[in-house]
């Protein structure tokens, strides 16, 4: 006597938990790519028409306190200001893994063009590509 199952193994997969998953992980990126502001300091950058698409991995930011009359430095917007005579060793630590060492300089509108070709020569003597940030006009 042969018994007949009626039941067969069902061979679907439901895409329903997959899809929840990768929506959940899109939300997690969109909110993280936002709180990453690589120039975190309040910067008023000169208008340029010009725009330069490589990307630099180091930022240094100069801040001028005009109410001080002085300038402030920092390296990948970091709020603490590091003495222009630390700049270079830090460039170089950071830089030194890179192939194509660049790093870009973010300067107020109000900083002397002095104070930006300090680190352009910072950046002369190590044989590193600058880019100068501006905003777009």
């Amino acid at each position: 006597m042969a018994i007949k199952r009626t039941t067969k193994v069902d061979s679907a997969f439901s895409m329903s938990s997959m899809t929840d998953i990768v929506f959940l992980l899109l939300i997690f990126f969109l909110v993280t790519s936002t709180l990453i502001n690589p120039n975190a300091l309040k910067l008023l950058l000169p208008k340029s028409t010009g725009q330069v698409s490589a990307k630099a991995t180091v930022s240094v930011s100069i801040k001028h306190w005009q109410d001080k009359d002085n300038f402030t430095f920092h390296i990948n917007g970091e709020e603490k200001p590091l003495r222009f005579d630390r700049i270079e060793d830090e460039l170089i630590e950071l830089l030194q893994t890179e192939d194509d060492p660049t790093f870009s300089i973010y300067a107020d509108e109000t900083v002397p063009i002095r104070e930006v070709v300090k680190v352009m020569n910072i950046a002369k003597r190590n044989h590193y590509k600058v880019i100068m940030a501006t905003s777009p006009e």
